[in-house]
């Protein structure tokens, strides 16, 4: 035993003679009226790596290949996904619960500015309170017939995951990271959280991975040689994706027209998707 040990065994990886297995069980049912087949964490080490992009465009891309999708927005102090999608419409509540705000295609999405009265009123609430509307999000909001829910998770390994991980039955996480050196670092660290957490990790998005030149068709590496493949080959994961820079994004995301926004990038990961949609069905 450590000397350092602190008594909670199910959140230390050492395998001492001391050690008690924790027989607590955290895991919360959806909404009695909720249908879901598929949850996907989408995860980062770090803030401002494109997370909530890599959410929506493969909400939309699932979407578009004809499967239900749905965005729970568990990032509560820095919500984006409505500015995305250009949601505006606040969630409605009858006495059975809430309903999720459909998108113009039809992508449901929760997230807590459709909760709040002013999108730019500050949600200052420690960690606890921002846990437990994260798990409301999932046992009081009433999803029907959906094929592959997507959670926008915080940056790290905090309250929010650790509270996902725990409290809803997540089929797999996606870990997205950026080609500098030091995200490598930290994305290590979100990996092995999951791996902890017994969680399986579909694979690695890399965003900005690359800038392609209009005007001469080559691509520049502005943040650098990519690390991506070296961490995959660490975690024995697969990369899914890799995402250039695109001025258009921004142009899309600003403007609430992620739907509209018409890419590829995400064709070989919807694949791997779609693939677990048909290992239930047989």
């Amino acid at each position: 035993m450590s000397e350092n040990c602190n008594q909670s065994c199910n959140t230390c990886s050492e395998d001492c003679s001391e050690r008690k297995e924790q027989k607590n069980d955290f895991s919360e049912k959806p909404h009695e009226m909720s249908s879901i087949k598929k949850v996907i964490g989408v995860v980062s080490g770090k803030g401002g790596v494109g997370k909530s992009l890599v959410t929506s465009i493969l909400a939309v891309t699932m979407n578009k290949m004809g499967y239900k999708s749905a965005i729970l927005d568990a990032d509560i102090t820095g919500p984006s996904i409505p500015k995305v999608f250009g949601i505006k419409t606040k969630a409605a509540a009858s006495e059975f619960g809430f309903f999720p705000v459909k998108s113009n295609t039809g992508i449901d999405i929760m997230s807590v500015n459709l909760l709040l009265e002013n999108d730019t009123d500050p949600v200052v609430w420690r960690g606890p309170l921002i846990a437990g509307v994260v798990k409301q999000f999932w046992t009081d909001v009433i999803w029907s017939d959906v094929d592959f829910m997507f959670i926008d998770m915080p940056p790290g390994t905090g309250d929010v995951p650790l509270t996902v991980f725990q409290s809803i039955a997540v089929d797999g996480i996606i870990v997205v990271t950026s080609p500098q050196e030091l995200v490598s670092m930290i994305v290590s660290k979100a990996v092995k959280m999951a791996e902890m957490m017994n969680i399986p990790i579909i694979g690695l998005v890399e965003n900005m991975s690359y800038f392609r030149c209009p005007d001469n068709g080559k691509d520049y590496k502005i943040f650098g040689d990519s690390h991506i493949e070296e961490i995959a080959d660490k975690h024995n994961l697969k990369v899914l994706a890799k995402i250039p820079i695109d001025p258009e994004i921004t142009e899309f995301c600003d403007k609430g027209m992620i739907e509209s926004f018409k890419r590829d990038w995400f064709n070989s990961l919807a694949q791997v998707l779609q693939e677990k949609i048909k290992e239930d069905n047989n």
